[in-house]
């Protein structure tokens, strides 16, 4: 008469239309379960850190500024004015194509380039964690839901089936009464 679902069952109908092979699935299955499964990521992320990890944050954190933005424009204007009044001077550092210029810019660019993108594929790793973590999260949650909703059917049926008792019993005294 009642269609009782276990816990197995109702993760297997979470999981029907994910594109997990029957190995993650089955771990997946026991992970819910029976062990909490929330994490830290950012700690478990930060505990795996290497120096160079921790470099490229900083450069990235650095670089993707206001204060970079605003220091490297005032350095630029500062050697651009710098070698026009030196230039006009007759003392030629760096003369007006700015050669030397361009090619600190394109050495800081090279090199800046990787270590940003070392950075972001980092952080992406990270999401993907978070992300993976939350729907962890969100089907043990519905996992639990629907337990709760369960428990929850079944106390509304022996309260039904209490009052009713209750009701036999007070109209068999009120006839008794009578």
């Amino acid at each position: 008469m009642e269609n009782k679902r276990t816990k197995r069952e109702i993760v297997k109908m979470l999981l029907k239309n994910s594109e997990l092979d029957q190995k993650d699935e089955e771990e997946l299955l026991d992970l819910l379960i029976d062990q909490p499964i929330s994490i830290d990521v950012d700690k478990q992320e930060e505990a795996k850190m290497t120096r160079g990890d921790r470099i490229a944050d900083k450069v990235s954190e650095v670089a993707g500024s206001w204060g970079f933005i605003i220091g490297f424009s005032s350095f630029l204007i500062f050697w651009i004015v710098l070698n026009t009044v030196l230039l006009a001077k007759g003392k030629q550092i760096d003369p007006y194509p700015f050669i030397l210029l361009n090619l600190l810019l394109s050495c800081l660019a090279a090199l800046q380039a990787p270590i940003i993108m070392m950075s972001q594929n980092r952080q992406a790793e990270k999401d993907s964690l978070r992300n993976q973590n939350d729907y962890r999260t969100d089907l043990k949650s519905e996992l639990i839901l629907e337990e709760l909703h369960d428990k929850m059917e079944v106390i509304i049926k022996q309260q039904y089936r209490i009052i009713s008792r209750l009701d036999k019993l007070e109209g068999g005294k009120d006839e008794k009464n009578n």
